[in-house]
């Protein structure tokens, strides 16, 4: 059996660590990016993989980040998924579950939909209105954009005229505002990895400052999450239909939780360094499982 790992860098930490876990039960993997897959209408190929029907090549696809792009090429990217899927392969996360994920709009709207808790949010084209959500959401606020990951161009927003500027800037540049309301924290929150239909593994993220992602210096170390919040994180990642996420919840001083987010092809180095099972492994051991029904 051949699984393919759809990457940029094959060499990655997370694609190295996917790539021990399938030769362990003997799985070949096949590591491959965009560039190498073609799609095809009216010809009967359907999607080809370095010119061969890719159902031929690969019994399941693990998605990796899909990187940046033009929206052309995201939104192929996308589409090629949702294709790969309609021709048999088995693809984690799913092409409508990761378009789901990655837009943090979206994603929010239908998590409270869901009765997930979420942090308070506007997003809005226009600076006045901006100013507006930035005033009802009580003026200690965190500015995101919309798409994006790792904690990059995250910023935290507390005086107004700051505020002014930034959105001008963002208007001037075609850009949405994408503003919350603060947490207060305690700089720590939980990454729950979810594979399936339970969480695998969790971690408590700590940071010096307000930013508690690995990437911007947060350090981690093993938690073990009540029934509760276990039952919010596959709930979380189920309604976006994200087979394998991670789940960040931030947790205030009076017990009060609120899901942040819920990454769709999410890294897990800094959460394997404090937890004893192999994430990779579990991820394998998932997608077999799917396999053989």
């Amino acid at each position: 059996m051949k699984i393919g790992v759809l990457t940029r860098n094959p060499q990655a930490w997370c694609n190295l660590q996917l790539k021990q876990a399938m030769t362990k039960f003997n799985v070949t993997p096949i590591c491959f990016s965009f560039k190498d897959i073609m799609g095809t209408v009216g010809l009967k190929l359907g999607v080809t993989l370095r010119g061969k029907p890719i159902e031929e090549e690969v019994s399941a696809v693990i998605v990796r980040p899909i990187g940046a792009g033009s929206l052309e090429q995201i939104i192929l990217r996308v589409d090629l998924l949702k294709a790969i899927e309609e021709q048999g392969v088995k693809v984690v996360n799913r092409g409508e579950a990761i378009e789901k994920a990655v837009d943090k709009y979206y994603s929010l709207l239908l998590l409270e939909k869901n009765g997930i808790p979420i942090p308070a949010t506007i997003v809005t084209e226009d600076c006045g209105e901006a100013l507006r959500g930035y005033r009802i959401l009580g003026k200690d606020t965190v500015l995101k954009p919309l798409f994006g990951s790792r904690g990059v161009g995250v910023a935290r927003v507390e005086i107004i005229d700051i505020a002014i500027r930034l959105f001008r800037l963002l208007s001037s540049q075609r850009s949405v505002v994408y503003l919350q309301s603060y947490i207060p924290h305690g700089f720590s929150d939980i990454r729950a990895f979810v594979v399936g239909d339970r969480v695998i593994a969790a971690a408590r993220r700590i940071s010096g400052y307000w930013k508690t992602n690995v990437a911007q210096g947060a350090w981690t170390k093993p938690a073990k999450l009540d029934s509760e919040l276990e039952d919010v994180a596959v709930k979380a990642a189920s309604i976006l239909g994200c087979e394998v996420a991670g789940v960040d919840i931030m947790v205030t001083r009076d017990g009060s939780f609120f899901v942040n987010e819920v990454n769709s092809q999410p890294d897990w180095r800094g959460l394997q360094s404090a937890v004893a099972i192999n994430i990779a492994e579990e991820i394998i051991r998932y997608i077999l499982s799917k396999l053989k029904r």
